[in-house]
């Protein structure tokens, strides 16, 4: 599935999604924006209730200014109640991480299961055999 978004400048923002062995497999193209960003993560809270997904590995490909922390954190408060609190989420920004270790902090405060990577490689093993971080098993 793919969601395109038409940008102000006349580009287009581009999220597919594929399904993966855990749960889905994410690539944000496109301009990099506050706006672009928030609707990115709510397609994706979207997949993640319809697939019923315990991973997601965002490889994200945006370019543009990158996010402050306060509109980070935002976007954190944001996605609060939409499904990702149970699952793992590995954000990849293979550009660079642009700021986004400020998205993982806020997560992880928020009790997201979130990490950030510049290599996907990295960010598929920790999805794989990383850390609960905490977490219980429930009985």
């Amino acid at each position: 599935m793919n969601s395109t978004q038409a940008q102000p400048d006349g580009s287009a923002n581009t999220v597919s999604f594929r399904p993966t062995r855990t749960g889905v497999r994410v690539k944000a193209t496109g301009l990099g924006s506050y706006a672009a960003t928030v609707d990115c993560w709510r397609a994706i809270a979207l997949q993640v209730r319809e697939r019923r997904a315990g991973t997601v590995l965002l490889i994200d490909e945006t370019r543009g200014q990158p996010l402050r922390a306060d509109e980070w954190q935002a976007l954190v408060d944001d996605m609060r109640g939409q499904g990702l609190e149970d699952l793992r989420i590995a954000h990849v920004k293979p550009f660079g991480l642009q700021g986004v270790e400020y998205c993982e902090i806020f997560a992880r405060e928020a009790g997201f299961d979130a990490r950030v990577f510049d290599n996907e490689t990295t960010a598929e093993l920790w999805l794989r055999y990383g850390s609960q971080s905490g977490r219980q098993d429930k009985a």
